[in-house]
């Protein structure tokens, strides 16, 4: 019976053992992941100075917050007078929720891997310089509540992608360059037309089977 107990708690240490290490290695990817952003990103305030790649994980990270198991949920770096790009490593915080970074001097492109955020409740990139167009993958974001991507360079068409997310309870493009219709389906139903204004290449609301939504686009 010793035996049997013996090799049945060695067993377990073992288990324990292994998520522990899952968990960390978890931890280091995101932390990873966020120190690739940072090296991205021009911060003359320091902000970001807390950010040290040689921490176990980012837990401890100013702007930064996780959750029981040490997974990040949160990115809070809105108005921090950041400067730079965002970075495809972002795809990577799998238990992200909210996303925020308002309010800064970010330029490029929105990555098509931020699509991979499946718990991301609030996406927040709204007075920036984000060109390009929004990427048709964020219409993968299931959990997705807010979306505010108004005040940015933004081009091409509104994703039709997004009607298909049943919990989409704001969206605003508004001044930006978007071209084509705006979407009536699904959560757009109920967006108010003035989160779509001052595109000037953006047309009315889609006409159902009259109007293909990428005209003039």
């Amino acid at each position: 019976m010793a035996v049997a107990g013996g090799v049945a708690a060695r067993a377990l240490a073992l288990g324990v053992a292994v998520v522990l290490l899952a968990s960390l290695a978890a931890s280091n990817s995101e932390g990873d992941a966020l120190f690739a952003l940072r090296r991205s990103l021009s911060d003359p305030d320091n902000v970001l100075e807390s950010w040290d790649p040689t921490l176990v994980n980012p837990c401890t990270w100013f702007h930064i917050t996780c959750n029981q198991d040490n997974r990040v949920t949160r990115v809070d770096l809105g108005n921090s007078n950041l400067s730079g790009h965002l970075v495809p490593e972002l795809g990577r915080l799998e238990h992200l929720q909210y996303l925020e970074l308002y309010k800064n001097n970010i330029q490029g492109t929105i990555p098509a891997e931020l699509g991979n955020l499946k718990s991301l409740i609030s996406l927040d990139l709204y007075n920036n310089n984000i060109s390009g167009t929004i990427p048709p993958t964020l219409g993968e974001l299931e959990s997705l509540v807010f979306l505010r991507l108004n005040d940015n360079k933004l081009t091409g068409p509104v994703p039709r992608e997004l009607v298909g997310i049943s919990n989409l309870k704001v969206v605003d493009v508004s001044s930006n360059n978007l071209c084509g219709t705006i979407p009536t389906s699904g959560p757009f139903e109920h967006i108010p037309l003035n989160n779509f204004e001052n595109n000037p290449r953006l047309e009315g609301p889609e006409l159902q089977g009259l109007a293909t939504y990428d005209t003039n686009c």
